[in-house]
């Protein structure tokens, strides 16, 4: 029954682990003021780690994670708006810095491409559809071609 029990706290710690996602933030980094915390936390939410790069950096272990993440918070501290340190950090990093691209002439190209993949594949359905309908209903024979037709037709008959 023990050992049941010890699988059973085993396999609920395992299910905790991998539920609750990993938070990179280590204590000497969280700010006494819970409310430039929370600014914080929604700030480096928004910043991707440039080490793990799908990540941001409350959820990565990278160092340059934690110097950003201390870079947040100190920003926050001299009284700057969340918008001034999101701007602070993109200028030394570039718009690669943001998990969410902002919409500008840079990444006009980024937002683009999806739209115009779409659009060219309608038109490739739109054109080959048009196709098919044509090769079925083609052009029609003329008197020639249906006697040639209705003559190679009786002739196969009768040498069957």
């Amino acid at each position: 029954m023990k050992k049941l029990s010890a699988l059973a706290a085993i396999i609920q710690l395992c299910v905790l682990v991998l539920v609750f996602p990993a938070d990179a933030v280590t204590p000497d980094e969280v700010l006494d003021d819970p409310v430039l915390e929370e600014r914080a936390r929604d700030i480096s939410a928004g910043l991707r780690c440039l080490v793990c790069q799908n990540q941001s950096i409350d959820d990565s272990d990278a160092e340059l994670a934690k110097d950003l993440r201390v870079l947040v918070r100190q920003r926050l501290l001299e009284g700057d708006s969340d918008q001034e340190v999101v701007g602070y950090i993109v200028s030394r990093y570039g718009e690669f810095v943001l998990l969410k691209p902002r919409f500008s002439a840079q990444t006009l190209l980024l937002w683009a491409v999806p739209a115009i993949v779409l659009l060219g594949g309608l038109a490739y359905l739109v054109i080959s559809a048009g196709r098919r309908g044509k090769a079925r209903t083609g052009t029609p024979l003329s008197k020639e071609e249906q006697a040639d037709l209705e003559k190679v037709l009786s002739s196969r008959d009768h040498d069957s």
